[in-house]
């Protein structure tokens, strides 16, 4: 492997793609240190998910309450703080901290992306949920024990389902 000055293919405003020798793939323009995505359980336990339409898959996608670590929150926010913010404005559940189980890269034969999953600790119901005035989130607090099950179902109905949801699933059912 040569260490090589990466061609930039082409410049969007969130994106760019490069070439790097033999390898063309996806970096981010803005968000350098990623996105958090947040496994919230609340008492129940139930496992508090996230349903929106995403146009790059052309339909709607089931997924953890995450964010870009792009600074909405300022220019010092941290990952932690993201979590936090995000799962509130997705949600509409609050919580008292997060804790950092994971940090890994989304998919690494095709961006640069990074990943930081955080356990939401003590959670409380604030609001209905919903993401910002831009956004069209729907809230889905789905019993631990019927996941799969309700999972499947979507699937079914055509709904698309990040497989990180699955690794949210697996922390909510084994913890650290």
């Amino acid at each position: 492997m040569t260490n090589t000055t990466p061609e930039v293919l082409y410049a969007g405003r969130y994106l760019r793609l490069v070439r790097d020798g033999r390898w063309e793939f996806v970096q981010r323009v803005i968000a350098p240190q990623g996105a958090v995505q947040v496994i919230a359980v609340t008492a129940e336990p139930a496992l508090v998910l996230v349903e929106q339409f995403r146009p790059p898959v052309g339909g709607r996608v089931i997924e953890l309450p995450a964010g870009l670590i792009d600074g909405d929150g300022g220019p010092d926010e941290t990952a932690e703080a993201t979590a936090i913010r995000e799962l509130e404005e997705e949600t509409g559940f609050r919580c008292a901290r997060v804790r950092q189980v994971h940090r890994g890269p989304t998919s690494p034969g095709s961006s640069n992306e990074f990943n930081t999953f955080f356990v939401a600790e003590e959670l409380e119901r604030v609001s209905a949920g919903g993401g910002l005035d831009s956004e069209d989130i729907t809230v889905h607090c789905v019993p631990l024990a019927e996941a799969p099950s309700w999972l499947a179902a979507r699937q079914a109905e055509g709904l698309w389902v990040d497989p990180r949801v699955f690794m949210g699933l697996y922390w909510a059912n084994t913890g650290p």
